[in-house]
């Protein structure tokens, strides 16, 4: 119990000191941070430093992301809670899971049969069920369940991929990091008609996009 209420804490100061105090001030998005256990998506030996403002690996040559960042990427989508999300990258699902407590229903792609079998266990141990998981070349989305409402891209590409956009629903935002290998730009692209308005929200690095669209 001791140790339970100690990753309590050190959700709540995670929180506080690394989200709340960047600007982030969205409340359901606050407090889904405030539940979803990030440590039981990694290795129980990185368990001390889950909470701690850094990614972490996770296997495979991947990694869970920097907390603010998944703070970051979500509150950029603008969820209300009634949006069908496509996600790009499933990883561990850690994201997976704070989006599937924002939005209604959550389709995430992992080219990694691995992570995904070990997402969906961990997903389907926290009661987390509003998600669907496949192994696929997330560059190409999932047209079967377009159009989305949102889209977010856990990796870095060379480019905006031309399939997402295209599966956007009007007023859908795309999140996606934009780059070389090594550092991107973090875009939001929403679709109004037939234009595409792109954001800059700033640098960021993360694991490389593989796919068609993709490295």
């Amino acid at each position: 119990m001791r140790l339970k209420n100690d990753f309590a804490v050190s959700r709540r100061k995670m929180v506080d000191n690394q989200i709340r105090r960047r600007g982030i001030s969205d409340p359901g998005l606050l407090d889904a941070m405030n539940q979803v256990p990030r440590h039981l998506f990694v290795d129980q030996s990185l368990w001390p430093r889950a909470y701690e403002d850094h990614p972490l690996p996770i296997g495979e040559g991947q990694t869970i992301s920097q907390p603010y960042i998944v703070a970051l990427m979500t509150d950029a989508l603008g969820l209300t809670g009634s949006e069908k999300v496509l996600e790009i990258g499933t990883g561990c699902g850690y994201q997976t899971a704070v989006l599937a407590k924002l939005a209604d229903w959550v389709i995430s792609i992992e080219l990694i049969r691995s992570l995904s079998r070990r997402a969906q266990q961990t997903l389907e141990e926290l009661g987390i069920f509003n998600v669907n998981l496949h192994v696929a070349d997330g560059t190409l989305g999932w047209p079967d369940e377009a159009p989305y409402d949102a889209i977010m891209v856990t990796a870095g590409g060379p480019e905006v991929p031309l399939p997402l956009t295209e599966q956007l629903a009007e007023g859908g935002r795309l999140v996606v990091p934009v780059g070389d290998a090594h550092v991107q730009d973090l875009l939001r692209v929403t679709r109004r008609g037939d234009q595409l308005v792109q954001e800059n929200l700033g640098g960021c690095r993360f694991v490389k996009l593989v796919g068609e669209h993709g490295w």
